[in-house]
């Protein structure tokens, strides 16, 4: 299978999953504008799947290292695969619960509070387990990712401030969201061998890893996202005819889209893990939230309408976030 054999292409690989995993959301953006998000959803997680199984049966499965992909499925144990999918469940509610805030209070928003909380509880959680770089440096970096998020929670204070809106609902949805993404990469993390080149038995390579991962995605959303189908945070309920009454293949594709962009993401972030550590690599990665901001700022232009005062917290959020991402990547060279 193909994997990085360095720390600095590791490296690479995580800021390609940071503009994945920051820029997926563009695509419920988009489909935003014909049908809900609990619809868009059903899509994104077919899209995750079907990513997760193409990357497997060709990046899992090529070279002459690691276990090809259906022979690493043959094997795995039955907790390895049990961890993967409550990784995928945890998840699949964290992912909902932001998405629920991307709706309501925008990508500048939900993602900063909400990746922003999963990237501290993360870091910590996956350290504990695996403990790689220099804790100082690391946490220090956390420390400064936390002052971004609190400066992006003032800056959408000021916004709905503005805009006579309650700020509450949508930063405790991403907040909701954010605790429990913090946890869900450890379980899937646990199910896959420390040793990429020659895995240990039971365990299982990242690309198998993540394809059960997203059946537990694909799976828990029957149960999940029907609540958010029929018990809306906002808006009207939908039903599962609307899904295939209201849709179209462009309207499909989009959601498809997302869920591919995503699990792109994943896969090239915990191939990374071998080399980074996988408290730096889900560190990193999470740097999405900054991509993510970007995107709502200058392209959504979700703060237009902010008040004066609002676009130097922006600023010093993306200043304090970069210089926590750059603590966090010297922390596994110093």
């Amino acid at each position: 299978m193909f994997f990085p054999e360095s720390y600095l292409l590791a490296v690479f690989f995580c800021f390609i999953t940071m503009l994945c995993w920051g820029s997926w959301a563009n695509t419920q953006k988009l489909a935003s504008k014909s049908w809900s998000f609990p619809l868009f959803y059903w899509d994104y997680a077919i899209g995750i799947v079907l990513a997760s199984l193409i990357l497997g049966l060709t990046m899992g499965s090529m070279g002459s290292e690691g276990r090809p992909f259906f022979e690493d499925l043959s094997q795995a144990s039955s907790s390895s695969i049990g961890s993967a999918i409550l990784g995928g469940i945890i998840f699949n509610l964290a992912n909902l619960l932001i998405v629920a805030a991307i709706d309501i209070a925008g990508m500048a928003v939900a993602f900063p509070v909400g990746i922003g909380i999963a990237l501290v509880l993360g870091v910590l959680i996956n350290y504990l387990a695996d403990p790689l770089g220099n804790p100082v440096l690391l946490f220090l970096g956390v420390a400064l990712v936390v002052i971004a998020i609190i400066l992006d929670a003032l800056a959408y204070r000021n916004l709905t401030a503005s805009q006579n809106q309650p700020p509450i609902k949508g930063i405790l949805l991403a907040l909701a969201g954010g605790i429990l993404m913090g946890f869900f990469y450890r379980f899937v993390a646990a199910s896959i061998s420390t040793d990429f080149s020659n895995p240990a038995e039971g365990l299982m390579t990242p690309y198998t890893a993540v394809f059960i991962f997203s059946l537990g995605v694909l799976g828990s959303n029957f149960l999940w996202n029907s609540f958010f189908m029929y018990k809306p945070i906002q808006g009207q309920p939908v039903t599962y005819s609307d899904y295939f009454r209201l849709g179209n293949l462009k309207l499909h594709s989009i959601g498809w889209l997302g869920g591919l962009i995503w699990c792109l993401g994943m896969v090239l972030n915990v191939i990374s893990g071998e080399k980074a550590g996988f408290a730096i690599s889900y560190g990193l990665g999470q740097g999405a939230t900054m991509v993510a901001a970007a995107w709502g700022v200058f392209i959504w232009k979700e703060f237009k309408d902010a008040p004066k005062g609002t676009f130097p917290q922006l600023i010093m959020m993306f200043v304090f976030f970069l210089m926590g991402l750059g603590l966090i990547i010297l922390s596994r060279l110093i």
